[in-house]
């Protein structure tokens, strides 16, 4: 065996190790900042006939119903008169900016309240503009309806055109009394939840009538007032109430990806990045990559314990073709590797440099 043959051979061991089996974090909103990132999140406004649960808030998009303030997102529930509605909160979403197809999805979220207080972390399918709601699909993955007795229980659920549902409560207090982290792990065969790490439900979406969870799905956040299955506030209801959330984060099963970094089927729906085999000897070359939809793009080279060496690219960029130059005349020879991440999708390729 020649030296470059076993050059490419210690490559090829170094970069495998890079990505170990588990979770790694794609996106995420740590809630930085004074303000909503719009790059991320939208408002949904208005009552819209009680969004279909008979909910009696107007959603708006003020500060007094969703604000932004060291490190926390709180969403308000306030008790007014506004826009013929007794109650104002605000929903918000990630539609057309984060979409999620398999991984772990959680918050760390304080929650209110009392009765007819309706708290939630949920997603709906992508394509709910074209199929509707159920056969989207729904992931609910955390509500709680608030009450005498019911402060201390959140749910776990899944639509579909069927319906799935499981509860978890504490053992002592409420969910009001401190942060919580809700979360969901869901890959191509099942959906399952937890509560602080503790499993409590668990569906199999491997049957052909689930297959509305083989899609990508967007997230939302939301704190209704009243409801068919809540109920409505009464006099023992306090306002105005919050809902607080300390993060909200995104996970991907790195098993789940091939050699090179990249997911093998949804990652070139929305972008490609190019392999690039540069002349080693040669500290300067060109990395092409391609956008099938508009978004906030970043390309970073790192060496090979994870430092980061330059930042190529970073900024919004509509759907189309790219290349980027990269010049190594400044650092020393050896492996690199180039990621692209666009939204909650990544790919990481390597790069040989030797001078």
């Amino acid at each position: 065996m020649n030296i470059f043959s076993q050059f490419f051979i210690f490559i090829l061991l170094l970069t495998s190790s890079l990505f170990p089996q588990g979770y790694k974090l794609i996106w995420s909103d740590e809630f930085v900042g004074t303000a909503l990132d719009q790059k991320s999140w939208t408002f949904e406004t208005g009552n819209h006939n009680g969004w279909g649960n008979g909910e009696s808030e107007y959603y708006t998009n003020r500060v007094q119903n969703c604000a932004v303030q060291n490190g926390i997102l709180t969403i308000n529930a306030v008790k007014e008169s506004y826009s013929g509605y007794n109650y104002t909160s605000a929903r918000i979403k990630t539609q057309g900016n984060v979409s999620v197809k398999y991984g772990k999805i959680e918050a760390k979220i304080k929650l209110p309240f009392g009765q007819g207080i309706w708290p939630a972390f949920w997603m709906l399918g992508d394509n709910i503009n074209v199929l509707g709601w159920p056969k989207c699909g729904e992931i609910d993955i955390m509500e709680m309806i608030g009450g005498q007795g019911r402060n201390k229980t959140v749910y776990g659920s899944a639509h579909w055109g069927g319906d799935y549902s499981n509860s978890f409560s504490l053992s002592s207090g409420i969910f009001a009394d401190n942060f919580h982290i809700f979360d969901i792990t869901w890959d191509q065969t099942k959906i399952v939840w937890h509560v602080d790490g503790i499993t409590y439900n668990t569906l199999n979406i491997s049957p052909s009538g689930l297959s509305a969870f083989q899609n990508s799905f967007f997230i939302i956040l939301n704190l209704a007032v009243g409801g068919n299955w809540p109920g409505y506030p009464d006099n023992s209801t306090v306002f105005p109430q919050t809902m607080q959330l300390d993060y909200v984060r995104v996970y991907q099963d790195t098993t789940i990806f091939s050699n090179s970094g990249e997911k093998n089927t949804e990652h070139s729906k929305y972008f490609l990045l190019g392999q690039n085999y540069p002349n080693p000897f040669n500290p300067s070359t060109t990395i092409n990559y391609s956008l099938a939809k508009e978004g906030a793009v970043k390309i970073t080279i790192y060496n090979t314990i994870g430092s980061k060496v330059t930042v190529l690219v970073d900024e919004f960029k509509p759907a189309g073709n790219y290349s980027v130059q990269f010049n190594g005349d400044n650092i020393t020879s050896g492996i690199y590797l180039y990621r692209l991440e666009s939204g909650v999708y990544n790919s990481t390729k390597k790069l040989i440099l030797m001078k």
